[in-house]
Formats: structure tokens, sequence, C-alpha cells
């Protein structure tokens, strides 16, 4: 039989040959790479058996779904350990996340970190004795039958949910057999270093009324100096955790009578609002108008939108006048109504229509972290209403911005085309021209991109952005999504060229996302030590003696009237702890002056990072972080 490789070569095999005979035909060192295969776009085992004109990817740790195959793995391998030591425990699921994998454990006795060490032992010994891993089905009823005889009631349940046809599929690796679609490494022996890292709480299907389970995390990678890089980014992580650092830099609080509802202080603000001065001279310059929509509005606008019907349990409610309304989760709407509050032509167009938005999302209280995960927070929105031949063009001069953004903060990024979820509204026709055009812009700019199956927004397909900070963790902030959808619903029009009407074409678009969430991210990617433009205190002036106190307020107050953020210490403190207080708040510049500096006119100079780099004279100093400011320079 013939096959066809991702390269669009034919290869030649035998009847009823496997992906893993396959990857043995290419060349031994892919056979022994291989952890998977793609088999006409879908993710099976090696051991799957191939058929006339299958399509076949070879998959490796070197591959996202290949290190996803072997984290999986990695959490039956943690199941079979667990059974072996507690064999009255029942499991649950054991899905793969983020850097790693958990489980989900029904224990009789309760568990602790403390008894990791004899788990690991456990799991050591399984991947030593390289346990083929053999996938079978069965019926549902065998399959129940199976699961009740080794008392696993999660199982069962999971079984009793599938819907009718389902395949039902199951993993054995030597006496152990667990229920899962797969796919799997060939054998456990493949596993070359993971970790278990913590342990957590959590509720059967995510429902507080049913059990709570314990949730077993462990990480897993396919070298061990890959995962001591990870542990290391972990340490540093928490060195720069904007909770803590949120904290010591006075920025913002987290308070008990809010939760989710950050609050910020004063010098946060200041932060807060350098950001946003920065973003409205950005848009200004690339032709945008500002508007501003009401943060509460009536539930027929939400019906409208969709948002109503495929976003309530996120929305937050409200009646006045007896009428149902609710506290807007995104700002989109209202800049339907907007556009609608006069007739456009397509001479108007493209119109580009920005908002700082405050959105209240109902987001569950365990899920809620810092500024990364809140319920209330400021989105950075665009809307662009456009004709059809525009959607290149605009979606370029998004890109454009995007990329400038992530520059200027040191941010490297990565792109994604997200297409259409499950609960999505819109014909197939309109999903099919709204991702071509994505996918057309992303090529026309020669933009390397990566797919992401399924992840689009219910309205329309997106582009995502996803920058990576100093310590190289991924964040997805900026986004670009294509919407037909919107415009049907509101009836938004333009008179065209013809003089017939038209529907416009429209796109949304964040730069920072949520401003909140971004803050978060540059506190963590600087540590704190935020570039002189950005700092919320650019310069501290410390006077050594009394009589240099009255100096040092006058150089506060020059630099303030020059437009610089600055502030004298005249606290009755040894200057070894006003510096001292300075560093711990990060601010770039400390000046230090005494007698002598009152006599000379001059400063001492202590930049964050470096000490001392000498005396100048005030106006030279001034002269200096201005230019700083102007530039947006990062030091």
């Amino acid at each position: 039989m013939q096959i066809t490789l991702k390269n669009g070569d034919a290869l030649e095999l035998e009847n009823g040959a496997t992906a893993y005979k396959a990857a043995q035909k290419i060349s031994e060192g892919l056979a022994r790479a291989a952890v998977a295969a793609k088999v006409n776009g879908k993710l099976c085992d090696l051991s799957h058996v191939l058929c006339e004109g299958d399509s076949l990817e070879l998959v490796t740790l070197k591959d996202k779904e290949g290190l996803e195959v072997y984290r999986h793995t990695c959490a039956h391998v943690l199941a079979q350990a667990l059974k072996t030591i507690y064999p009255t425990c029942k499991l649950a699921i054991g899905p793969v996340v983020e850097n790693g994998f958990y489980y989900d454990v029904d224990f009789k006795t309760p568990i602790t970190m403390e008894d990791f060490s004899k788990i690991e032992t456990e799991m050591k010994n399984i991947i030593k004795s390289n346990l083929p891993i053999e996938r079978f089905t069965l019926p549902r009823e065998e399959a129940i039958a199976l699961m009740s005889k080794y008392h696993e009631k999660y199982k069962v349940e999971l079984i009793q949910d599938l819907p009718e046809g389902e395949e039902i599929s199951f993993y054995r690796q030597g006496a152990f057999v667990d229920l899962c679609r797969g796919p799997h490494l060939p054998s456990t022996g493949k596993i070359k270093a993971f970790r278990l890292v913590s342990i957590a709480g959590a509720y059967w299907r995510g429902d507080e009324k049913k059990k709570m389970l314990t949730r077993i995390y462990g990480t897993a990678f396919a070298k061990k100096e890959e995962m001591d890089e990870y542990f290391e980014m972990l340490e540093e992580a928490k060195k720069r955790d904007h909770i803590k650092l949120g904290k010591e830099m006075k920025l913002f609080a987290l308070l008990p009578e809010g939760k989710g509802f950050p609050f910020f202080l004063p010098a946060g603000m200041v932060l807060k609002n350098t950001l946003i001065d920065y973003w409205r001279q950005l848009h200004r310059r690339e032709g945008y108008v500002e508007v501003q929509t009401p943060i509460i509005l009536n539930r027929s606008l939400w019906e409208t939108s969709g948002h109503w019907d495929h976003y309530k349990d996120n929305m937050y409610t409200t009646k006045i006048d007896g009428e149902d309304c609710a506290i807007k989760p995104m700002n989109c709407p209202g800049g339907m109504l907007v556009y609608k509050t006069q007739p456009h032509s397509y001479k108007d167009l493209p119109i580009r229509m920005g908002e700082l938005g405050i959105v209240h999302r109902h987001e569950k209280s365990g899920q809620l972290h810092g500024l990364m995960r809140v319920r209330c927070f400021t989105q950075d929105d665009a809307h662009i209403f456009m004709l059809p031949e525009q959607i290149t063009q605009e979606i370029k001069g998004v890109v454009r911005i995007i990329d400038e953004v992530y520059t200027l903060f040191g941010f490297r990024y990565h792109v994604e085309l997200s297409t259409r979820p499950e609960n999505s509204m819109g014909s197939d026709e309109d999903w099919e021209a709204a991702t071509g055009a994505l996918r057309a812009a992303l090529d026309e700019l020669g933009l390397p991109y990566s797919v992401n199956e399924g992840d689009g927004a219910f309205y329309g397909p997106k582009i995502d952005f996803h920058l990576e900070d100093s310590i190289k963790r991924t964040w997805q902030c900026g986004t670009i999504q294509l919407d037909f959808q919107m415009p049907q619903r509101f009836d938004l029009e333009y008179v065209g060229e013809d003089g017939q009407k038209h529907r416009p074409i429209m796109i949304h678009r964040v730069v920072f996302g949520s401003i909140e969430r971004f803050i978060g991210i540059l506190i963590e990617h600087f540590a704190g030590k935020f570039p002189v433009w950005l700092a919320p205190e650019q310069v501290r002036v410390l006077p050594v003696t009394d009589r240099a106190a009255q100096y040092a307020q006058e150089l506060a107050d020059e630099m303030n009237a020059a437009g610089l953020r600055a502030s004298a210490d005249l606290r009755k403190e040894k200057l070894g702890r006003k510096i001292l207080d300075a560093e711990m708040e990060k601010v770039p510049y400390k000046l230090v002056v005494g007698d002598k500096e009152v006599e000379e006119d001059s400063v001492s100079v202590r930049r964050r990072g470096e000490g001392d780099i000498g005396s100048m004279s005030r106006a030279e100093f001034i002269a200096l972080v201005q230019k700083e400011d102007k530039e947006k320079a990062i030091f």
C-alpha cells in the first residue's frame, strides 16, 4: 500500500503496517525519536494500523503534541503508582496542563506532599520496567463491567455519560488498566524526567456540590536539563511575583472587601495612566477616534449580540426599572450602537474606534490571581469598521501597532490563528471567508504562525499574540478578531459607491488586552525595575544633612515642573536606610545631596543596578532623565 508523508512524498508499505513501521522504514533514528503520529490529521498511537492513501506525520518530543503525549503518559504512570501504593484509592481524570499534568484521586486517607517521595520512587520503578503500553476498545456494557470490577466508580460515570456509539478505549501497562482516549507513548521506559510538584483540592467535575478530590500536579520534560531549567525559572518567577512586588512598591492592594477587584494605589495609578497616555498617543497617530460606552446596558442588547445565550454565566446581571440588564463583559456591543448613531458612506471607512472600557466578568473565586485574573479590568479595545477590500490592509496596520508596542517593552512574541469553536454562531460560508482573510493577511505579512483549532471567539476567528517575557514565560495579550456576525446582528450599514446599502466588515482588537493584567506582566518582566519613562517615581532626592533638605526639595520641585516624577525623602533617617527604601521601591535614580552639592549646584547620582555613577550638574542630570523619558529608553 502507499501512504503520503508530511512533505508530500509517497511511502510504500506492506498492508497492515503501523505508523511505527513507517517510521522505521524512513529511518531508525526517526523510529527511536517518534512518540506518536498524526494520521489524516488525527493524533494517534504509533501502533495505529495504516490504510491505503493515509497521510502520515510522525510526532517527536520536539513537537508540542509529542510533549503532551509524553506528559499524558506520565499521568498514567502516576495513576499506576498510586494504585500500587494505595489500592483502595479511586481514580478520576488525569489530563495534561501547561508544563505538566495532574491526576484527580479519591483517597480513603488523605495524603500530603510528604508522600511524594515514595510515589515518585514507585513511578521510577514503573518507568524502569519499560512496560509496553497497549490500547484496546470495548463495547459500552463491557467497559462499564471492567471499570466496575476495578471499583472505579468515577470511570464508570464517565463511560455512562459518553454519547451512544462513541468508541470507548483503554490503555494497559503491565497489570494496570485505565480508561483513556490516548494517545500514549509506546512504553513507560521512554519517560526520562518528571517530578511531582504540588497538591490541591478539586471538586469532581468542577461541581462544588460533588465530592472534593485530591489533585496531584506533576511536570515532565524530555530531558533532565530542561526540567532543571524549568525549576530555575520557577524560582526566578517567585522573586518576580507581581503580587509580592506590587505590595512592596505600593502599586496596588488586594483586599477582602473586593475579591477580584484590585485597588490601585497612587504609584500604581501613575503607572496605569502612563500606559494609557502612551496608548492614546499611539492611537491618535494611527487615526483612531476614542469613544466611551455605558457599563450597564439592557438585556435586549446582549441578546442581539449573542452574549446572553453564549456568555451569560460570566456576566453580572441586575434589574433597572423592572428591566433585565447586564454589566458589560465586553465593549463591542456598545461600539455597534455608536456606529449606528449616524449614517455612513463608503468614503467614511475605515472607521477606527478605540475604547478604554471597564468590563466585568464573573470569574470563579478559585481562579482569581492578583492582577492576572480579576473580575473587573480595563480593556484597550478598538473596533474597526471597513470595506471588504480593506481587510488585509487594516489587519496589517493592527499587527504593526502590536509589534511596535511589544518591541518597546522588550518582548518577543509568536502568533496563533484560532479557528471556529463548537459553540459558535454564523454560517459556514462566513466563517470560511473570515478565516481565509486572516490567513491571507498573515501570509502576506510573511508572519510565521501556528493554528489553534477550535479556539476562536463564538462570533469569529482570531489572531492571538503570545508574548515571551524576560524569563521565557509566554502570555496571551494582543488579539485580532475578524467578525462578520455582529454587523449582521446589529444591522450595520454603509452606502456604497453604487448608492446601495451594504454591510461593513468589522475587526475587534486589543493590544495590552487587560491593562491590569499587562501591568502584572510588566512587573514580572522587569522584576519591578521599570524603565525610566514607565516608573511611577523616576527620581528620589536623598539629603545627607538637614541643611541639604531645602536644596533636595527644590530639586524635586524643579524636576516635577520639568515634567518628570520626583520626590525628596526628608525623613529623619540615616542615608543607608533611605537608599535601601528607594532600592526596595525600585526607583531608577537616587540623588544624594549634601553641603558639597548645595555649594556646587550639583547632584551625586546613583543609578538603579549600577550604584554611584558620579557627580553632575542639576541641569545636566535633568536633561539626561528627560531624554530617557522622551525616548522611552530601556536600561
